[in-house]
């Protein structure tokens, strides 16, 4: 498996095909998916391994550390955001242009002939998070090859839907995080497909409390990511996202969450707020 997640082409070759079958008999977006005040495109950026001075073929996902400054700091997160009425748009229409990442997609013309709706939808979301890459990292929006559609998850702490593009980047090697980023961190696939890296995560939540017990305590399944002996927890809507590729492209289930050893966490009542 290793192996097979260091040849990037193969790599590439299988999870388009994956996508692309689950995805070309089902509707992938909803009719609201335009609405900007509940809807959110993500890139679920793969690419190789340039964390520090090193290089690595070995493919990974590539996650932002959401910074102090916004809404759920420290969460590991992937770029995007809310589409952005007008300027979006605009950029949509660019990529049907001949060269564009979209135009690149094999599946492109089948679905602007077959699924035209679907595919003004995901030029969209697309060209959202692209713009929101570029913003929260410096992502290279022409470096990039788009794979397919993920589909859409719910958030549960907020009234939003998510709707991640998966996308590979080969070329760029150092990206640029800005204010809403603490961090960009590199998770191997070998490690994600490891059952023995997750965890049951046990979350006291606020500070409510009555005769000495929580009353806000929640678990949720987790990944815990190891790098240079620190710690990061992917829990949450970027687990779920993560979870489903993993599945549609590898068959792959995260052991029962209570079968997983817990770690324990909190969040005080700047989570929501981002104001650290």
């Amino acid at each position: 498996m290793q192996n097979y997640l260091g040849d990037s082409q193969a790599f590439i070759k299988q999870i388009l095909y994956a996508l692309q079958e689950r995805n070309h008999n089902n509707v992938v977006f909803s009719k609201g998916v335009t609405d900007s005040s509940i809807t959110s495109s993500v890139l679920f950026l793969l690419g190789p391994n340039c964390q520090g001075k090193g290089f690595s073929p070995t493919s990974c996902l590539i996650l932002n550390k959401r910074s102090l400054r916004v809404k759920q700091p420290g969460d590991l997160c992937c770029p995007g955001g809310s589409i952005f009425s007008g300027f979006d748009y605009y950029l949509a229409k660019l990529l049907y242009l001949p060269g564009s990442p979209l135009s690149r997609w094999p599946y492109w013309s089948l679905w602007r002939k077959k699924q035209r709706k679907e595919a003004r939808r995901m030029a969209l979301l697309f060209a959202t998070c692209l713009r929101e890459g570029f913003e929260e990292m410096r992502l290279n929006p022409l470096g990039v090859k788009f794979l397919g559609p993920l589909p859409s998850q719910q958030l549960v702490m907020f009234r939003r839907v998510i709707y991640p593009m998966v996308c590979w980047t080969g070329r760029q090697k150092r990206f640029s995080p800005n204010w809403e980023v603490e961090k960009i961190v590199y998770i191997p696939f070998p490690n994600l497909l490891n059952p023995s890296n997750y965890a049951r995560y046990r979350l006291h939540i606020g500070s409510s409390r009555k005769n000495g017990k929580d009353l806000n305590v929640k678990e949720y399944p987790c990944f815990l990511h190891e790098h240079q002996d620190e710690y990061e927890v992917l829990w949450g809507a970027t687990f779920r996202i993560t979870m489903v590729f993993l599945e549609i492209v590898f068959g792959f289930k995260p052991p029962d969450i209570e079968s997983l050893p817990v770690v324990y966490g909190s969040l005080d009542e700047n989570y929501l707020t981002g104001n650290g």
